[in-house]
């Protein structure tokens, strides 16, 4: 079976094609298609069923460019990898599946089976736990989830935190007054933020008190209103904290609590708040918990096989 799929400029058509075609060739081996660049169109031959798939993905990377974001490989990787018949999902699931935060050109979207589930958690309920490996992209797209409420107008305000804990220094060696001395703790916190909006514009709505980052020890005797809150790096927080924490939630808001309980700087001995509240509140209706695993990571291929071989290392 032939079929065409035809492009509006060549400048769209290349960018699909990619370097030396290598977007095109990857297309190839995955779905099993032959194709054929044709003026201003791509001929896709092969069985029907697979002809079919490819000209969605087609469709699907047009409606990425036509966003005004770029293609990259890794994108239609992870988007080939996503359609396998195991995960259950279509590229057309997968073009809903955008969030609308764009980042150095590019839609924030999750990559695997395991971010989409913690992304419609996050829209679906209040609470929302994300605790899996780094690189899995738990505060990466809680983050953007927050950015893009506040756009919406779904919420007046982003709250950002996380545990300062001291490893092995104590802050009060550290220069300047107790906001510097946190700063280094919170810096991850900013680097995602300035990722997802321009510099002069973080500022601004932080200095209007719109966007705040701060430790989580300021969250100390607050009502949290009409605010997207994220905690980062939960399994840091001792479970006094975490209980202080999610009882500041107030009317119309979201918390997202991310971390990697394999991960703790407390003290040896000190049950972390992050295993503690799954622990505790696993069955209260309205607060859910997405585990992500070493098949979300989305780095380098070697982080990947790192967190393998760390996890395999633990249950030997």
């Amino acid at each position: 079976m032939d079929r065409t799929i035809h492009f509006s400029n060549n400048k769209d058509l290349q960018t699909i094609v990619g370097k030396y075609d290598q977007n095109l060739k990857l297309i190839e081996k995955e779905l099993d298609v032959r194709i054929v660049q044709h003026d201003l169109g791509l001929k896709v031959s092969g069985d029907r069923l697979q002809v079919d798939k490819a000209c969605e993905l087609f469709d699907y990377l047009k409606g990425i460019i036509d966003s005004g974001s770029e293609v990259k490989t890794r994108d239609i990787s992870y988007a080939l990898k996503l359609a396998k018949p195991d995960e259950g999902l279509d590229f057309k699931k997968l073009a809903k599946e955008k969030i609308d935060v764009s980042v150095r050109g590019a839609l924030v979207t999750p990559k695997t089976k395991g971010q989409i589930n913690y992304v419609d958690a996050i829209k679906k309920h209040d609470i929302v736990f994300g605790i899996g490996p780094a690189g899995t992209g738990k505060t990466y797209l809680a983050m953007a989830m927050a950015v893009n409420a506040l756009k919406k107008g779904l919420v007046r305000r982003i709250i950002l935190t996380r545990p300062a804990i001291e490893a092995g220094e104590s802050l009060g060696f550290l220069p300047g007054d107790m906001v510097e001395k946190v700063l280094p703790y919170l810096r991850p916190l900013y680097d995602a933020l300035y990722d997802m909006m321009e510099a002069d514009k973080v500022e601004e709505l932080t200095e209007q008190g719109i966007i705040e980052v701060a430790p989580l020890a300021f969250m100390r005797g607050r009502t949290l209103n009409d605010a997207f809150v994220v905690l980062d790096e939960a399994q840091n927080s001792t479970s006094f904290q975490m209980k202080m924490f999610l009882t500041r939630l107030g009317f119309d808001s979201k918390t997202v609590i991310t971390g990697d309980i394999t991960q703790s700087d407390l003290p040896k001995g000190t049950t972390n708040g992050l295993s503690d509240a799954e622990r505790i509140l696993k069955n209260i209706e309205g607060i859910c918990f997405v585990h992500l695993t070493g098949e979300d990571v989305v780095r380098h291929e070697l982080v990947h096989q790192i967190i393998k071989a760390y996890a395999d290392d633990s249950k030997a």
